[in-house]
């Protein structure tokens, strides 16, 4: 019934439908198994994509030719660039989703591949042969035969679904959890552990007052995550911003002896960084609100999320506390929000290439490995399936460096550092976050996309041409003189020193308030000059020249590094008396005690700004 393929990913989230996706436009022969075929790219909680470091994640994603930056950008109902009051290297996009569109676009793109197949099927176990996987075998008991496997099975291995005292088994709510995997690869000697998330209830919006909330609109420019010319929404839809009260908190902590959370019935590690509801309340007891974001599901559902809400209290619970946030008082209900715990591998078991160390030809990509959300799933699918099909053909893996993308930063935490708790995206995660921006995700990875033989020609002829047309305007910013009469008006409305004598454009562009269209609006004569060039190509070249000197800096912070191991840390060293360590990185020393600077620096869920301090008060 089935051909021997190159590759088979197991499981159509996020993780396995770029998985899918790249292995099969790289020329493999791949089949995708799912439990439910349509729910191939099912937004399981917040229908949204991107945000601070996760939206850099998604523009590398489709500089490497993958597909969630289109999928994205032709579902989306609403745009922001968020934090846009910092510096561009902070700069990230966000999109909210219509969650069934989304879901349906990825099955389409999927569809579109040849040499792509589908089966609905339970993944039960895995075939090897020595030390290297031979394929599945399935719930319908069938032994399907591959070259090599990529197992993204998200929160279905041995999923519990938890609504205050009640227990059910699920990989979501009304789906079935995944059995046989686990007890498989725990006998071949793997190491298994329990992680937990949770989801918030849905709202009929129809019975919200939404005058009691502060709106929140899209950005009027909608950049999107695609570099190709995407299809993007001509309006959008708003989301909404309403906060918590101690009447909600008290009546949240009236249920907290029903909470699985507090009662030790959900034994997984949370996400530190999205706390539940009762979590946050319990934690931050000092706090008297906490902000929640109603956002739509889409734009033909009546339906909303509650951001911010996530819960596993009982429903009535759940229902009660709601009826008090302001806008929420005559709510009703569709389904409560629950916690869901599940196992995942430590991913110290694999490789920079995501392949597992003890099996060749295995791959782990998404929240199998501990990470959480959809875009830190994505690229490890994304890079599992590249990898899966380079091992295939006996090639080398790609594998990105920390200095080349976010992706490359997450696999190299992943592999060297481990997680214990569920692994997110932060711009502070990274130590060149200066070079890796969302604005030159392309400049950055298509051309290596492209050599594997992923990335389109028409892809590349962009990059190329975009490189070219920046080199071109920072020649001519770099030349060209301006004259103080043209620019010390606008220079003094600013507050910036006024101009002596005619000083170059790149040099004048390092001063912090000064924008380069601000100086076009004043130079007829640079104007002239720069008129031909794209907005694009005017933003990067400006990013550029404001950077450089901390560019050079961050290489500068590389070596210094490099030395780190042989740096010792006194045993009794007091980590309290530094204010300025995150409570996170103090947690952490505190409890392993790093012997050297070098071993503190691979703990997860240490800052490299950390270190850094670390490393500054120790050479006082």
């Amino acid at each position: 019934m089935f051909p021997q393929y190159d590759v088979l990913v197991v499981g159509a989230g996020h993780a396995g439908c770029e998985a899918a996706a790249s292995a099969a436009n790289l020329g493999s022969k791949v089949l995708l198994i799912t439990m439910n075929m349509q729910n191939m790219g099912q937004m399981s909680c917040n229908p949204a994509m991107g945000g601070i470091a996760k939206g850099q994640i998604v523009r590398e994603i489709d500089a490497l030719g993958g597909f969630s930056g289109i999928v994205t950008d032709e579902t989306m109902i609403q745009f922001r660039m968020l934090n846009r009051s910092k510096g561009p290297a902070m700069w990230s996009p966000r999109a909210q989703s219509d969650r069934q569109q989304f879901s349906a676009k990825w099955r389409l793109m999927l569809e579109s591949i040849q040499n792509l197949d589908f089966y609905q099927d339970s993944v039960i176990g895995l075939l090897k042969k020595g030390d290297t996987i031979t394929g599945v075998k399935t719930a319908l008991g069938h032994e399907i035969h591959s070259k090599s496997v990529v197992l993204t099975n998200g929160t279905f291995l041995n999923g519990i679904i938890h609504i205050g005292e009640r227990q059910s088994k699920g990989g979501r709510m009304a789906e079935k959890s995944s059995s046989g995997i686990t007890e498989q690869l725990v006998e071949w000697d793997f190491e298994s552990s329990r992680l937990k998330t949770g989801t918030p209830p849905r709202i009929d919006g129809r019975s919200l007052d939404y005058s009691k909330m502060d709106e929140q609109k899209g950005d009027l420019e909608i950049k999107g995550f695609s570099f190709l010319n995407t299809i993007k929404p001509k309006k959008q839809l708003s989301c909404w911003i309403t906060y918590t009260n101690p009447e909600v908190h008290q009546l949240l902590q009236s249920g907290f002896h029903e909470s699985p959370l507090f009662q030790g019935r959900i034994q997984g590690q949370g996400p530190r960084y999205c706390p539940s509801i009762e979590d946050k309340i319990n934690r931050f007891a000092e706090r008297e609100r906490h902000q929640l974001f109603v956002e739509p599901e889409g734009w033909n559902t009546i339906e909303v999320y509650v951001n911010g809400f996530s819960s596993s209290l009982s429903e009535q619970t759940q229902f009660k506390a709601l009826k008090k946030v302001p806008g929420f008082e005559n709510c009703k209900m569709f389904r409560p929000g629950y916690a869901i715990e599940y196992d995942y591998f430590p991913p110290t078991q694999l490789k920079l290439s995501l392949e597992t160390k003890s099996i060749k030809n295995l791959f782990f990509a998404g929240q199998i490995n501990g990470t959480t959300g959809y875009e830190e799933a994505a690229c490890q699918g994304l890079m599992a399936g590249i990898n899966a099909h380079q091992a295939v053909i006996n090639e080398e893996p790609l594998v990105l460096k920390r200095n080349e993308a976010y992706i490359g930063v997450l696999i190299d935490d992943l592999v060297n550092k481990g997680t214990e708790e569920p692994y997110r995206m932060f711009t502070s995660r990274a130590e060149f976050r200066t070079l890796l921006r969302q604005d030159n995700a392309d400049l950055r990875l298509t051309e290596k996309s492209f050599r594997l033989g992923l990335a389109s020609p028409e892809r590349l002829e962009k990059v190329i041409n975009k490189k070219l047309e920046i080199g071109q305007l920072i020649q001519i910013l770099q030349d060209v003189k301006l004259d103080p009469t043209d620019l010390n008006t606008y220079l003094d409305g600013l507050s910036s020193s006024s101009l002596n004598h005619k000083t170059r454009a790149a040099q004048l562009l390092v001063r912090p308030d000064v924008s380069l269209k601000g100086i076009l609006s004043c130079s007829t004569v640079l104007k002239e000059l720069t008129q031909s060039f794209s907005e694009e190509v005017i933003e990067q070249a400006e990013i550029e020249i404001k950077y450089a000197v901390y560019l050079e800096k961050e290489e500068e912070m590389v070596k210094k590094m490099s030395s780190l191991e042989s740096q010792v840390i006194p045993d009794n060293f007091n980590y309290d008396k530094i204010k300025s360590l995150s409570n996170e990185s103090r947690q952490k020393f505190n409890k392993i005690k790093p012997q050297t600077l070098g071993q503190a620096s691979r703990i997860s869920g240490v800052n490299p700004s950390d270190v850094q301090i670390l490393m500054v008060y120790m050479g006082r």
